[in-house]
């Protein structure tokens, strides 16, 4: 799916996208990163296929296990090496499957087009590259650009401080050429990013100190400065921060996602701690903004770590029509999809309960809930209690299947929800309702991560063969 014969990888419009043209939209496998860090199997994290075509007798089953070369890598995020934004360029094609390691710092590229239900290793960039080349590690967000080159964004330096850098590697060597940037000022911090030519702009958020934040969240680190607080803005030709928009202290802008129509100057981040989304955009002196649309209030709680439970607000994205906005609360356990058809006035059309530390039965009480009259009963599928909580989101390129998985960051989920370990994670599937809105779990769907061959295992990040809502820019 998402080949165009001669034109180059991906679609020409994400409305095209989304309709399928020129290429089926429903997507029939997933590739997943399953991580084992933390979790007390020693063995390597591996890169999973899932098959996701209800015609299949393999529906729902983990078909491949790619098996990385190392252990202790924390596979997290991952992108292509070409996308939609090549499009066009018949010389590029969607081949590599790009996968940072966010403790080890290292790259794996995985061919995903020699077989695409059995992909295989292709070459690994190792974290000594991206420290003598670009004075930069633990790498997350992974985008192609049009140039065909591919463009990450690191947390920090290879001593484990804080650096907002970016790192590109060739698109064909996958060779690191240094950093993107061309000198001036670095955010202390790193995180997400999204660019938009259209508008000369990329924009980048913080997370945390890599040292501070791999060994779980202590709330004394945010009064220290450790978490991120801004959307850093630079110049796309230029390759210079031109702008910092302060969030406040505790906001950790996390996901940030542009509309996907190339000529909209505005998007939404979301800021875990704070729980509030923020729209950017770009006012009319061309400097840009960020205004809050929307808030999840913290909930008073007993029997938790503190007093006040954050919705934990961990991952965004957008349908590729611009109509949609969906979140999770992973601390809170919720899915909320919000139309914004009026971006600057969001409107909650659908939620979903799917695990979470506040349902019935559990160890924390709710004392004062500013949302709900009632804590949430516990989510159950096919006889199986969901451990976790909602946290990485993927839509389908039509809008009506919202692929959810449970697992943050194996140090986090240790901390949080210990339970995860043991069993592991889950990939759960919603049906959404693109006319109205809502939100509905999918019952028949369950690849349960807990009863994979080497030990339950932590999947996360969800990408298909054929582009996706996250991965795809367009020019």
């Amino acid at each position: 799916a998402g080949k165009c014969g001669a034109c180059g990888p991906g679609y020409p419009s994400p409305l095209e996208a989304m309709k399928g043209v020129p290429a089926g939209p429903r997507e029939q496998l997933l590739y997943l990163p399953c991580i084992y860090r933390n979790t007390g199997i020693d063995i390597p994290d591996f890169l999973a296929t899932v098959d996701v075509d209800p015609k299949s007798p393999q529906y729902c089953q983990v078909i491949h296990r790619l098996p990385m070369p190392h252990v202790g890598d924390e596979l997290h995020h991952s992108g292509w090496n070409a996308c939609s934004s090549c499009h066009g360029d018949p010389g590029k094609s969607r081949r590599f499957l790009i996968l940072p390691s966010l403790i080890s710092s290292r790259i794996y590229v995985v061919d995903v087009a020699t077989d695409p239900r059995a992909p295989r290793l292709h070459k690994v960039v190792e974290a000594e590259e991206l420290a003598r080349k670009a004075n930069a590690a633990f790498p997350h967000t992974s985008h192609c650009l049009g140039s065909g080159e591919i463009l990450i964004s690191c947390l920090g330096d290879p001593d484990g401080n804080g650096r907002g850098t970016f790192v590109l590697l060739d698109g064909e060597t996958f060779e690191v050429k240094g950093n993107w940037e061309k000198g001036g000022k670095i955010p202390n911090l790193g995180y997400d990013f999204w660019y938009q030519p259209r508008h000369n702009v990329l924009l980048s958020t913080e997370w945390g100190v890599p040292e501070v934040l791999a060994q779980g969240f202590n709330p004394k680190d945010v009064e220290k400065g450790h978490y991120g607080q801004h959307i850093n803005v630079w110049d796309w030709r230029e390759r210079r921060l031109v702008q910092e928009l302060d969030l406040g202290a505790g906001s950790i802008p996390l996901e940030i996602r542009f509309l996907h129509d190339p000529s909209a100057a505005q998007g939404f981040v979301g800021c875990a701690l704070s729980g509030d989304i923020r729209r950017f955009y770009r006012n009319t002196e061309g400097k840009w903004e960020a205004e809050k649309v929307i808030e999840v209030p913290s909930k008073k709680v007993q029997g938790w770590l503190l007093p006040e439970m954050p919705g934990l607000i961990t991952d965004i994205l957008i349908s590729l029509d611009d109509r949609f906005l969906y979140f999770s609360n992973w601390l809170h356990g919720d899915v909320r999809q919000y139309d914004i058809s009026d971006p600057k006035n969001p409107k909650l059309v659908g939620q979903v309960f799917l695990g979470g530390s506040i349902s019935k039965g559990g160890a924390v009480t709710v004392v004062e809930d500013r949302e709900l009259r009632d804590q949430p009963e516990s989510c159950v599928i096919q006889g199986k209690r969901i451990p976790g909580g909602p946290q990485m989101l993927q839509l389908s390129l039509d809008g009506r299947r919202l692929y959810v998985t449970t697992s943050l960051f194996s140090a986090w989920d240790q901390q949080f929800y210990p339970s995860l370990l043991k069993e592991g994670s889950v990939l759960l599937q919603l049906d959404v309702d693109t006319a109205q809105g809502g939100l509905a779990v999918n019952p028949k769907f369950l690849p349960d991560f807990g009863k994979e061959p080497g030990g339950p295992c932590l999947a996360h990040e969800v990408r298909y063969p054929g582009g996706d809502c996250t991965s795809d820019i367009w020019l």
